[in-house]
């Protein structure tokens, strides 16, 4: 238990907040660590030309790119991927020019996760954001990235999330973030923080181009164009125009697996069909023709860095991947991630913008690192390259024919024997090797990208330490 006196004076200057949970958080003694910077404090308000969200506009959304706007929510600003997210309906979306996100913005999530920050690259500025999302655009006061780094550290998360608020769903608010202080770093330092955070940006948006342009010639060179919502069968929201999915099935046709009909769609048999004779299955082209999953381990849990990294669905698709550290006892070394694997995510729902039955590449990031038991993982044997088996996984296609083989009410998995049936394309060999170096490539951008990142964090974090 806490417990601490407080003079009236902090309760006005806290906009007459008398909660413990304000008084009593560590952002109190984090503020007497700023309060010994030896430069200028500022405040988050001085040092940009604007701090807001947005604003709540009525949503209709929809599933074909042709008709909305990509859509992200708090959560989707630290994805790895910006692709795979909600899509509003550019006839009915308001506000579009208030919801737009620019490139060079700090984005600040608002609400439920509460103070985690992104920078804005290109694939960012594409989009439009909730109001869950709070807009910070650097004037040139200070240097963006080195704003970044700041709130991005132990210390900027600590003060943004002082300002929490809310009985159920939690909240923080732009006047708030206004008002914190900020160091007005020496211009040396904050050149060699800017530097990196920008750099950081432009490998991630690199990264993500390379990624685009593999899963264009993939597709080009198998034949294959790119699924339309008509192409296959979906829970969620349809156009009142859509067909319904209908067809019979004789019981012959069964056999001992399955009779759902999402698992004997129509629309996937006609996916499969388009596919090159010339395939072969996911059995054929892994090792031992099986997949395997992490075996349980005692997670003891330790200090940060002290351990091996445990990861879960819902940390391993953020940019920056932040699990926690269990003890090493008890782990076995052949649970450890191996660089190039497939994992893919094996239990979830069936939202179209859920993780369940997305692919991973595990890159230098996730090398050593010990992962849960809810990813399908796979190891790819001389018939293909890793990468390009991740490629057609991360694809269109590879991720509906992965959906097809869904078995659960409420939580569910795929069914292994049809994973394992899942048709692969087989290309000249000179083309899955050059995709699976584009694939590579990228994953080593996005690894490059986060060394960056930290380190400028790290050295924001160091400064602020040689004050104690």
């Amino acid at each position: 238990m806490k417990a601490s006196k407080i003079q009236l004076t902090s309760i006005e200057d806290a906009s007459r907040r008398f909660d413990p949970s304000y008084h009593l958080s560590d952002a109190i003694v984090v503020k007497k660590t700023i309060a010994k910077s030896p430069y200028p404090l500022l405040k988050l308000k001085e040092v940009s030309s604007g701090i807001f969200n947005g604003g709540r506009y009525k949503r209709v959304y929809v599933s074909n790119p042709k008709h909305g706007y990509k859509f992200l929510s708090s959560s989707d600003i630290l994805a790895a991927d910006l692709e795979s997210v909600k899509m509003v309906s550019k006839r009915y979306m308001g506000g579009v020019k208030e919801l737009a996100l620019e490139k060079g913005w700090i984005l600040i999530t608002r609400s439920g996760t509460i103070g985690k920050t992104a920078f804005a690259n290109a694939k960012h500025a594409q989009k439009l954001a909730s109001e869950d999302v709070i807009r910070l655009k650097p004037n040139n006061i200070l240097r963006a990235g080195a704003i970044y780094a700041y709130l991005a550290s132990k210390y900027g998360y600590i003060l943004l999330t002082q300002g929490t608020f809310g009985a159920v769903i939690q909240h923080i608010e732009c006047p708030f973030v206004g008002e914190v202080p900020i160091p007005n770093f020496p211009k040396t330092l904050q050149e060699s923080i800017d530097l990196l955070i920008q750099e950081s940006a432009r490998l991630r948006e690199s990264a993500a181009d390379e990624l685009e342009a593999a899963d264009k010639l993939l597709k080009k060179k198998a034949g294959l164009r790119s699924l339309t919502p008509e192409d296959y069968d979906y829970f969620g929201q349809h156009s009142a125009t859509r067909k319904p999915s209908c067809f019979t099935r004789k019981v012959s046709e069964f056999g001992s697996i399955t009779f759902n009909a999402f698992n004997n769609s129509e629309r996937i048999k006609a996916i499969i069909s388009s596919i090159p004779e010339s395939h072969l299955t996911i059995k054929d082209v892994i090792e031992n023709g099986e997949t395997f999953s992490s075996t349980g381990a005692p997670s003891i849990e330790v200090k940060p860095h002290c351990g091996i990294m445990l990861i879960n669905q819902k940390d391993i698709f953020d940019t920056i991947v932040t699990g926690k550290y269990i003890s090493r006892r008890g782990v076995k070394t052949d649970n450890l991630v191996k660089y190039g694997e497939v994992l893919i995510a094996s239990d979830g729902t069936l939202g179209e913008n859920e993780t369940f039955c997305r692919a991973i590449y595990a890159n230098e990031d996730l090398e050593g690192a010990f992962i849960s038991s809810h990813f399908i993982r796979m190891k790819s044997n001389d018939k293909v390259p890793a990468g390009y088996l991740y490629c057609w996984l991360n694809s269109d296609y590879g991720f509906r024919l992965i959906r097809r083989t869904q078995a659960g009410t409420k939580i569910c998995h795929p069914i292994n024997r049809m994973f394992l049936d899942i048709p692969v394309p087989i290309l000249a060999k000179e083309d899955m090797n050059k995709i699976d170096r584009m694939v590579r490539n990228a994953h080593t951008k996005r690894h490059l990208a986060n060394e960056k990142e930290l380190k400028a964090i790290a050295m924001v974090e160091a400064e602020i330490e040689k004050w104690n």
